[in-house]
């Protein structure tokens, strides 16, 4: 058992250092056959990995914290390289963005959601979570993504799914400032909303020490730096399928969201299997809201300095899609208990939403 132990730790802590030397060796560079796999392999192992000391980070600092740290963490290293590509070239960049965000929020709140109520509800029948919880998550998501992703399609003061410097200011005031209010509600004014519930679910392991906790935050931090890099890497090669496919160029932003959210939609399935719902909503709506109340100011502000407009408002298919979600994650998350029919909904919901992104 002691060899065991010993062979899991250096396993947990090599991974990060292994991928990340994967994405240098594959930064930049026409990625062939063997490399191209060696970095799909390394992207794999590394959110394994970042799941595990996210879920150690978890057990120490317990919840909400937990989900937080790994949300952000993934939200802030994802927002560092959209800036990156939108000054590289801004114009061919322009709806980065708004796309990101967009698939972001569909994968979460459809595939990510219903792929938890769909095995935690094979597990346990009958899912129970706190409505104080995810009611105010769900109407800050709406409110944001309604500002942010549909409001400037019928704006007039600039022509396009744009938004002039004053409406851009305050659509980036407005997306901060509620994330913040959010944040400050969930982890201080009213965190006993946030808790998970006692259930009937496998009990947690006891809490690690504080350094166990900052070596895996560390490691944490190593690793989504990793995927989220092994991602962007993988995306040429994604992109020379789409061509040769003939599928809308839309696709390969969706994939790499894909990419990048597989700790997130890991760890959230692993607490749905343990009966955590309240967990799970956790991570799965505080991504979805951390990718636009801290994407959206960050790219107003380089869209401002560069002077290059982005396009932020969806047409009229994407609305009608994001419009479905949100009606039925108010149904899906209204009562308080749920079951495995919600989750075959809202993966009905993805499955279209991935099905008219490749058949326009």
């Amino acid at each position: 058992m002691k060899v065991r132990v010993t062979f899991d730790a250096l396993w947990h802590a090599a991974v990060p250092v292994l991928a990340c030397a994967v994405l240098v060796a594959a930064w930049g560079t026409d990625l062939g056959w063997g490399l191209l796999t060696l970095a799909a392999v390394a992207l794999i192992a590394a959110v394994v990995v970042a799941v595990h000391h996210a879920e150690v980070i978890a057990l120490r600092v317990g919840e909400p914290f937990g989900t937080l740290v790994l949300a952000l963490a993934v939200t802030v290293i994802e927002v560092a390289l959209i800036v990156a590509l939108m000054l590289s070239d801004p114009e061919a960049t322009s709806a980065l963005a708004r796309d990101t965000v967009f698939a972001t929020v569909m994968i979460i709140c459809n595939g990510v959601i219903g792929l938890c109520l769909l095995f935690g509800a094979m597990r346990h029948r009958v899912l129970a979570f706190r409505v104080e919880g995810t009611s105010p998550a769900l109407s800050v998501l709406a409110t944001l993504a309604t500002l942010i992703l549909v409001l400037p399609s019928f704006t007039s003061t600039t022509p396009g799914p744009t938004l002039s410097t004053s409406q851009l200011v305050f659509a980036a005031v407005v997306s901060l400032t509620l994330y913040l209010v959010f944040i400050f509600v969930q982890t201080v004014r009213h965190r006993e909303y946030f808790l998970p519930m006692e259930t009937a679910g496998d009990d947690d392991p006891p809490a690690p020490s504080d350094a166990a906790a900052l070596a895996s935050l560390g490691l944490l931090l190593v690793a989504l730096v990793a995927v989220v890099g092994l991602a962007k890497s993988i995306a040429p090669d994604i992109e020379a399928v789409v061509r040769v496919t003939g599928v809308p160029h839309a696709t390969v932003g969706i994939a790499v969201a894909l990419m990048v959210l597989l700790p997130e939609t890991w760890a959230a399935v692993r607490a749905a299997r343990r009966n955590r719902m309240q967990t799970s909503f956790n991570l799965a709506l505080g991504s979805a809201l951390a990718s636009i109340g801290l994407t959206i100011p960050t790219v107003a502000v380089v869209s401002i300095l560069i002077g290059q407009p982005i396009h932020l408002g969806l047409q009229p298919k994407e609305i009608v899609l994001l419009a479905l979600t949100l009606i039925v994650g108010v149904i899906t998350l209204g009562t308080g208990r749920t079951t495995l029919l919600q989750g075959v909904v809202h993966l009905a919901i993805f499955a279209a939403f991935l099905f008219f992104a490749v058949v326009p």
